[in-house]
């Protein structure tokens, strides 16, 4: 059943469980494949990069594939992946940060490190000539991401794509198109995933005028290449929600890297930005520090992301608005599959605009009850809506990228299906980017 929005458009979406200001209804999310990350530790040696927190480098250098390259053999020999264009009316620039937090150490490196997080930011580009089309993945991150991706989703074939071989639709450094301020939206991606998963929705909404941050979260995620060459790799195995203790860590440092971030894009719209747009190594895109809007902030997140997202909602008062793409509200019980404690977000729920987004692919009795209880607690603030047809990592570039890798016989329709649902991706993609931009227009404001 399709269920109108706002705006007067229809799609395969559900309200679900007495969901917000105009929802209604209820729908079922079947199935569960976890918060998308792992369980336990293992060892990861990783050099420690020092300095105050600043802003500096550029990240890693890149080399964009060539602007147009169609989907086929990539330099490596294998599949080349190609990710849909953004819909809006704006060019779009990107820019790779990397933020160092010297008084807060490292959880998963211990005594004696410091906290290092890489963000790519999004934004509308004014002149773009001269400036390189953004790979999706560095060589390097993409040589570990083939690694890795089959262990989180076992769908993923482990050989036969050039995963380094995809280009973004966004041109790097490219100057900032001026004339406004414009929201800002952070995004954290689910455990074990990389920031790259979240690409599609970050060019659509950078190409209908948003600000976009897309965040990684080192030794979470499944790489991470630092500026000095070093590539942390995650120190998951298995899901972290089977170790109570280690998913508390999880989300407890996926907010502090949010708060990190949002301090200094804070900073950086504020009267400090001649000083802090100098760091050694570093210089903004131009005009990017003047169409910040400190004052119109939104976090949204996938997985472990989007229950940091909402988290960081009730926790934050900067922020105006977020959106749960599909994340647990709880902790872990003890022992195994107990209900565990509520985050504060669902245990008293938000008094500011909280969307939740499933599918039908992805249900269990726990993720049930915290999405209830953060919609019955919100007084109104809280809306669930469900995509038909769809599973977890529907809500993910995998949307796009597993048909392409079905017609290339890499994997199985089954497999698909196990991985992104039935849904076609010329209804999905099109879908998750309308639903959560405007969502964000609607409470933050036309960009």
């Amino acid at each position: 059943m399709a269920n109108r929005d706002r705006d007067g458009d229809t799609y395969g979406v559900k309200a679900v469980v007495g969901a917000g200001r105009g929802g209604a209804g209820r729908a079922g999310v079947a199935g569960r494949t976890g918060p998308g990350g792992g369980v336990g530790r293992r060892a990861v040696a990783a050099a420690v990069l020092g300095g105050a927190v600043a802003l500096t480098g550029r990240g890693p250098a890149w080399a964009a594939p060539r602007p147009g390259s169609p989907v086929g053999a990539g330099a490596a020999g294998g599949l080349r992946l190609r990710l849909p264009a953004p819909s809006g009316p704006y060019r779009i620039g990107a820019s790779v940060l990397h933020l160092v937090d010297r008084e807060r150490p490292d959880p998963w490196l211990g005594a004696g490190s410091v906290r290092q997080v890489m963000a790519t930011v999004w934004y509308p580009a004014g002149d773009v000539r001269g400036r390189p089309r953004l790979p999706h993945m560095t060589p390097r991150a993409a040589g570990s991401f083939a690694s890795w991706a089959p262990r989180t989703h076992p769908q993923v074939p482990p050989t036969g794509v050039d995963w380094a071989a995809t280009a973004t639709h966004a041109h790097l450094d490219a100057p900032a198109l001026t004339g406004r301020r414009r929201p800002v939206l952070l995004y954290s991606p689910g455990g074990g995933d990389p920031r790259t998963l979240g690409t599609c929705v970050a060019e659509e909404l950078a190409s209908h005028g948003f600000v976009v941050v897309t965040l990684d979260h080192p030794g979470d995620a499944s790489e991470v290449e630092l500026p000095d060459g070093t590539l942390r790799e995650t120190v998951f195995i298995g899901d972290p929600r089977a170790d109570p203790e280690l998913f508390r860590t999880v989300i407890e440092t996926r907010l502090a890297d949010v708060r990190l971030v949002l301090d200094h894009l804070v900073g950086l719209a504020g009267p400090a930005t001649g000083r802090r747009r100098d760091q050694p190594g570093r210089a903004l895109p131009r005009g990017l520090a003047r169409v910040l809007d400190p004052h119109r902030v939104g976090v949204y997140g996938h997985s472990a992301g989007g229950t940091t997202a909402a988290q960081a909602l009730y926790d934050d008062r900067r922020i105006a608005a977020a959106a749960n793409l599909e994340g647990y509200l709880s902790h872990p019980g003890t022992p195994a599959g107990r209900p565990g404690p509520l985050f504060p977000v669902a245990r008293d729920g938000v008094d500011r605009p909280l969307l939740l987004l499933g599918t039908d692919g992805f249900r269990d009795a726990e993720f049930e009850r915290t999405w209830s209880a953060a919609v019955a607690r919100s007084r109104g603030h809280a809306t669930w809506r469900q995509i038909a047809g769809a599973t977890h990592a529907t809500l993910t570039d995998y949307a796009a990228l597993a048909p392409q890798l079905q017609a290339a016989g890499l994997i199985t329709a089954e497999a698909r299906a196990g991985l992104v649902g039935t849904i076609d991706p010329a209804r999905s993609v099109p879908l998750l980017r309308h639903l959560v931009r405007t969502f964000f227009a609607r409470h933050l404001g036309t960009p």
